[in-house]
This record gives structure tokens, C-alpha cells and sequence, in this order.
């Protein structure tokens, strides 16, 4: 083989790679993301806030699974509290920053009827339990990477466009408000608990 086949082969080569890369990255931000800044799943500019008012909160959502301690959660469990459902993964960089605040406000507000449960969509128990302990989280998560079906229903009220995303529901168990992307801070959360709480 001479040199300039060998060249030539070898651009043909890196052409391919660079068209293969261009259609993940065109296709895929999150992939796109990761490549550019290590954040699997996570897409910086999505963070939003949205606060649903009473009247527009449609229908409760209604869910079930099993947490990384093998427990049964469902939604009929949780009847009467604000319930924040954070879902998240064990590799995503802002999950990790959140959780201390995600945390906080769960100690703030678990005897005043509110409940906090993670919903891990990518990791296997034993990697969630290590996640809670290095991050000093002591509510539980529903483990929902083989089944994806606590994801589907929240997907009417909040597609899963960015991991970490948030949902509180009302203690009728209906969407209240959905943050999507890291939780900056405890109060912007406190502040939607304690108000979900205080509501007849």
C-alpha cells in the first residue's frame, strides 16, 4: 500500500467519525452536552420554574414502583401530602449539586406534611445507595431503569427534556409545580412546599 493510499484511507476514515459525531450531536443535545461539558442527560439552558395554579392542575398522577430497599411506593400511599418527586442519576453532575439542597428541604418540611421521593432513572440499587450515602440523602428513590414506568406517568406533565427534573404535586396528588434542571437553592423550593402545605 503506498503512502498516499494510506493518507487517503485515513481521511476517509476521519471523515466518517466526524459525520458519525455531527449526526449524535444534531440529533441527540444531551449528547451533545456530555461531549462538550461531561453533564450526561443534563442540558444547562433548560432551568425553569413553573408553578401550576390550582385550577390547572388537571388529575393526579398516579404511579407505583419499588424503592433501592426493595419497598413498595405508590402514588395511594402518599395521599394527603405535597409530595416532590426528583427524578435524577447517580452520574449527572447537577443531581449530585442538588442533593444536598433537595435534602434540606425534605428535613425542613417531612413532619409537616410534605414527603420527598427520587425516582433514579439510569442506575441499578446498589449505585443509588451509594449515591444517598455520599450525598447524605435519607429519602428513598423509586428505582425505575428497567421498567421506565414511573417516568411514563409523569411524561404527560413533565417530559423528561433534562435530568434533574422536579415535580411537586399537591396533596391531591395533582402537578403543582415542575422545576426542570437543577434546583438552585433551598428557598425557590421551601418556598413552593411550605405554600403547598398551607393550601385547604
Amino acid at each position: 500500500m503506498t503512502s498516499r493510499m494510506k493518507k487517503t484511507i485515513a481521511t476517509l476514515v476521519a471523515a466518517g467519525a466526524i459525520l458519525t459525531l455531527s449526526a449524535c450531536t444534531q440529533s441527540d443535545p444531551a449528547t451533545e452536552q456530555f461531549l462538550n461539558n461531561g453533564n450526561a442527560g443534563y442540558i444547562s439552558d433548560t432551568y425553569q420554574v413553573v408553578e401550576i395554579p390550582a385550577e390547572e392542575r388537571g388529575e393526579p398522577v398516579a404511579f407505583a414502583g419499588e424503592t433501592e430497599y426493595g419497598d413498595a411506593v405508590s402514588s395511594e400511599d402518599l395521599q394527603g401530602e405535597v409530595v416532590v418527586v426528583n427524578f435524577w442519576f447517580a452520574a449527572c453532575g447537577p443531581c449530585r449539586v442538588e442533593a444536598p439542597i433537595l435534602e434540606e428541604v425534605y428535613q425542613e418540611y417531612k413532619d409537616a406534611g410534605a414527603t420527598f421521593l427520587g425516582v433514579n432513572t439510569s442506575d441499578l440499587a446498589d449505585t443509588a445507595k451509594s449515591f444517598a450515602d455520599t450525598y447524605g440523602v435519607t429519602y428513598p428513590s423509586l428505582m425505575d431503569v428497567k421498567t421506565g414506568e414511573v417516568e411514563l406517568a409523569f411524561a404527560a406533565v413533565a417530559p423528561m427534556t433534562a435530568t434533574p427534573t422536579t415535580v411537586i404535586l399537591d396533596k391531591q396528588g395533582r402537578p403543582a409545580a415542575r422545576i426542570i434542571g437543577a434546583v438552585p437553592d433551598a428557598s425557590i423550593l421551601s418556598t413552593i412546599v411550605r405554600e403547598l402545605t398551607e393550601e385547604s
